[in-house]
């Protein structure tokens, strides 16, 4: 019997939000499946099981988020899950607004859903955030360099995927301040590999199994009072590089 019985995972009616959400109701949760689309959401908590309640949640729309909240009234672990790829371009073919679109996703989303959610956390004797990033974000693996790993990753140039790999860094740093601002809690980001998604044609065409992504979020959601926090984790259980 684990300290836990409530979970909220944004963007979890596809993908590693879905197996995310699926193996903590698996593990005795309540689990809100966060979803965009309200009937997707209700779908995939049916297919889920009982410990499965569907909210409609649109992170980039503040009156959602709001709704949301209501709807979640105590709350043990946030797991900040969905995220989009825009497009693959590098400097100088990326566009502002390709920007400005995956950060309000990917970045402010998180801000905002996260401070949402802060009462009932706090509530929480055992609050857990996990934010669901990319090792494409690292900015160690992507200079140049025998390090570097990611550098053609996107559109097949150095350089790119910029928008979604600059999100994933930023929100990096954000989990980080997080993790300082909040002791009490554990706040950990996530690399969890090239997974079979739909984020990019690249995603859609891999064979990294998206349960196995799943199953390293839902190690730090349900970390012991004691376990890392503003720590930035691959799905292996190694760190990874800021």
């Amino acid at each position: 019997m684990n300290n836990f019985s409530t979970a909220l995972v944004t963007g979890a009616n596809k993908g590693i939000g879905r197996h995310i959400a699926q193996q903590l109701a698996d593990a005795g949760l309540t689990v809100y499946v966060g979803s965009r689309d309200r009937a997707r959401g209700e779908a995939a908590a049916r297919e889920i099981g009982a410990n499965a309640r569907a909210v409609q949640l649109d992170v980039t729309d503040p009156g959602s988020v709001a709704a949301a909240v209501e709807a979640v009234p105590e709350l043990d672990i946030l797991v900040n899950n969905a995220g989009i790829m825009v497009d693959g371009a590098a400097p100088p073919d990326a566009t502002v607004d390709s920007f400005r679109r995956t950060y309000e996703t990917n970045v402010f989303a998180v801000l905002a859903v996260t401070n949402a959610f802060l009462p009932a956390l706090r509530r929480s004797a055992h609050p857990r955030i996990v934010n669901i990033s990319s090792g494409t974000g690292s900015l160690t693996w992507s200079a140049p360099g025998p390090e570097q790993a990611f550098a053609n990753t996107g559109a097949g140039v150095a350089g790119g995927g910029a928008a979604y790999r600059s999100s994933k860094t930023a929100l990096n740093a954000l989990t980080l301040f997080y993790a300082q601002a909040l002791p009490e809690f554990r706040i950990n980001a996530l690399a969890p590999g090239l997974r079979r998604t739909d984020l990019n044609e690249r995603a859609a065409a891999a064979d990294g199994d998206p349960g196995e992504a799943a199953a390293a979020a839902v190690k730090l959601a349900l970390l012991d009072d004691d376990g890392p926090t503003g720590v930035f984790h691959q799905f292996d259980g190694t760190t990874a590089p800021w």
